[in-house]
C-alpha cells in the first residue's frame, strides 16, 4: 500500500522522528501549521491516510487497517520508532498503532479524539457529498452550492471541497469516498483493548468546545494508556489546531521534548 507522505525538517541523531496523522476527509496539509513548527526541532513526516490526499485508493477501511498500513510504511522508511501525532480519526489510527505494536511508538499524542466508540455523527455530510457527479461539475462553486443544501457551514464545506480534483472537462474525488462512506461504521469502532496497555506517555489534546473527548471516556483512556494526561485548549472546538496553532504546537513541542 503506497502511503502519500512530505518530510520537513533536518534529522535529529538525538531524538525520534515525529509522525502526524491527519482526520477523515482530509489530508497531510491539515496539519500543515504543526509540521512546520515542530520541523524546526525534529524530522517531520506528514502521511496521507490510505484512500485519501494523495495515498492510494483500497478496497476495506477500519482503524486497525490504517494502523497496520502506517507501521508497513514506518518499514518502508526504515524507521524504527517514531513520535506519533494523530488528529480525530488519525488519532485513533495512532491510539491503534501504539496498541498493536508498543516498540515502535516512543510518545503518542492525540488531538480531540478518545479511543472508544462513536455514534454517528457525519450523516449530512455523506448525503452532501454522495449527491454531487464529479465529472459532470463545471466549477468548484457548483459543488459548493449543491453541498450547502447539507452543509450549512462554509469553512466544512471548504474543508470537504478541498478533496475535488480538477480532471479533463469535470472533477474527481482525490479520496476514495464510496469505500469511506461504506466502511465509516468501521471507523467509529473503539480501539483495541490489548493484553498489556501502552506504557509510554501519552498526552490527550481535547478542544475545550469539543465533544470529542469527554469525562465519561477516562475509564476507557486509562485502561488502554495508564500515564495519559489531558490538556484543554480553552474557546476552540475539535479544529484546534487550526483555531490556536501556536497554542497547540507549544504544548506538543513541551510534550516531546520533556525527559
Amino acid at each position: 500500500m503506497a502511503l502519500y507522505y512530505r518530510v520537513q525538517g533536518e534529522p535529529n541523531a538525538d531524538c525520534p522522528p515525529v509522525v502526524l496523522v491527519h482526520g477523515l476527509f482530509g489530508s497531510l496539509e491539515n496539519l500543515g501549521a504543526l509540521a512546520r513548527s515542530l520541523s524546526a526541532h525534529f524530522r517531520v513526516y506528514s502521511v496521507d491516510l490510505p484512500n485519501h490526499g494523495r495515498s492510494a485508493h483500497v478496497d476495506a477501511m477500519s482503524v486497525s487497517s490504517i494502523a497496520n498500513a502506517l507501521l508497513q510504511w514506518m518499514d518502508e522508511q526504515a524507521m524504527d520508532r517514531a513520535f506519533f501525532i494523530g488528529h480525530s480519526l488519525g488519532g485513533k489510527a495512532a491510539m491503534e498503532l501504539a496498541l498493536m505494536a508498543p516498540q515502535r511508538c516512543v510518545k503518542l499524542a492525540v488531538i480531540d479524539i478518545a479511543p472508544v466508540r462513536y455514534e454517528s455523527h457525519h450523516a449530512d455530510v455523506f448525503k452532501g457529498l454522495l449527491s454531487i457527479e464529479p465529472a459532470q461539475l463545471v466549477s468548484r462553486s457548483e459543488a459548493d452550492l449543491a453541498l450547502k443544501a447539507y452543509v450549512p457551514e462554509l469553512a466544512v464545506r471548504s474543508f470537504l471541497l478541498k478533496n475535488l480534483q480538477k480532471k479533463d472537462a469535470g472533477f474527481v474525488w482525490r479520496m476514495n469516498l464510496p469505500v469511506i462512506y461504506r466502511d465509516y461504521p468501521e471507523l467509529l469502532a473503539a480501539n483495541c483493548e490489548p493484553a498489556k496497555p501502552f506504557a509510554g506517555e501519552v498526552l490527550f489534546i481535547k478542544g475545550g468546545d469539543s465533544p470529542y473527548i469527554l469525562q465519561s471516556h477516562r475509564r476507557a483512556i486509562l485502561s488502554r494508556f495508564p500515564r495519559a494526561k489531558t490538556r484543554v485548549v480553552v474557546g476552540t472546538g475539535h479544529w484546534l489546531h487550526a483555531e490556536k496553532p501556536d497554542h497547540v504546537g507549544q504544548l506538543l513541542l513541551s510534550f516531546l521534548q520533556a525527559q
